[in-house]
């Protein structure tokens, strides 16, 4: 049941950069309306969930909350501008492997979530196995790219980008559990329910620290204020409604089967914006590229299937 949830967050992130890249706009254009589609799936689930329920909603479940939504702003913002310079079937799969390796990384150790030799070795390997995937995945023709001069500078712009990205979205996804792990938020309150209630409140106020964070990050950081309310920003609150259901689910799966296996499981999205980018947005691919593809969809499927099955 809960594997299922975790699959949730692999549809729904894996066509982000669809939704985002058919329905138009700046990098800056696309965070923001992104962040404004989040904030009213947030707000739908704090008036229909954590109200009626009465969870907990003191003052430190807010700041685990912005802070949380803060990071993500920089790892959403900085995935768009891969996407940018690099195209969604090229940039997801590297944006994927960052966050499986730096999230498995951080909850296997920060978290304690492997507590045996057989869970480190399995999950080492089943995150290698994601990882090889993902590379093979993005791999480019070398016959294509000899001599590509301009795409290599967008290529090393987007991996720059990748970077920056991948700490934000690790920040994103430890935060509230390394809260609950290091004592400022209580066990009473972490775990009821499982851990469910207290992942659920945060969501609202994380959505309005991933508005702060897009706002600051548009103004200053991308200089895109005179266009940052134009038309593409107002479509693009249709991806951060379809982020948003990924989101609840991911924090549901990450409560009940730990974060290492649900970030990893949720990375299997790898696929869908790999595929999504060459058959709905018509990225154009070699035969030779498209072997790799397979081959390394493959490996992310096994990946995902042997770290689902982690031995205690």
């Amino acid at each position: 049941m809960f594997i299922l949830i975790a699959l949730i967050p692999a549809l729904a992130w894996g066509s982000t950069g669809l939704f985002s890249t058919k329905l138009g706009g700046s990098a800056g254009q696309q965070t923001l309306g992104m962040t404004f589609g989040a904030m009213v799936f947030g707000l739908l689930t704090f008036l229909c969930f954590v109200l009626p329920n009465h969870i907990n909603m003191a003052s430190n479940i807010w700041v685990v909350g912005l802070l949380s939504g803060l990071l993500w702003a920089v790892g959403q913002a900085g995935q768009f501008t891969a996407i940018k310079a690099m195209g969604v079937s090229n940039a997801i799969p590297w944006s994927n492997a960052g966050q499986i390796v730096s999230n498995a990384a951080l909850a296997a150790t920060v978290l304690g979530e492997w507590q045996t030799g057989k869970a480190w070795l399995f999950g080492s390997l089943a995150v290698l196995l994601v990882v090889i995937g993902a590379i093979l995945t993005a791999k480019r023709d070398a016959a294509l790219a000899a001599g590509d001069t301009a795409k290599s500078t967008e290529t090393t712009r987007g991996i720059i980008a990748l970077v920056i990205s991948t700490i934000g979205y690790a920040g994103y996804f430890i935060v509230p559990n390394m809260m609950r792990k290091f004592g400022y938020i209580s066990n009473a309150v972490a775990n009821r329910n499982h851990g469910v209630d207290y992942l659920t409140a945060t969501i609202f106020p994380q959505s309005i620290g991933m508005v702060v964070g897009a706002f600051i990050i548009v103004l200053f950081f991308m200089r895109e204020g005179k266009i940052m309310f134009q038309a593409p920003t107002w479509r693009n609150i249709l991806t951060g409604g379809v982020w948003g259901v990924g989101n609840l689910a991911m924090f549901i799966s990450t409560a009940t089967i730990g974060q290492a296996v649900a970030v990893t499981i949720a990375q299997m999205g790898i696929i869908v914006g790999t595929f999504g980018g060459i058959y709905i947005l018509k990225e154009r691919k070699t035969s030779k590229q498209m072997g790799f593809i397979v081959a390394g969809s493959i490996l992310i499927v096994i990946g995902g299937i042997l770290i689902s099955n982690l031995p205690k």
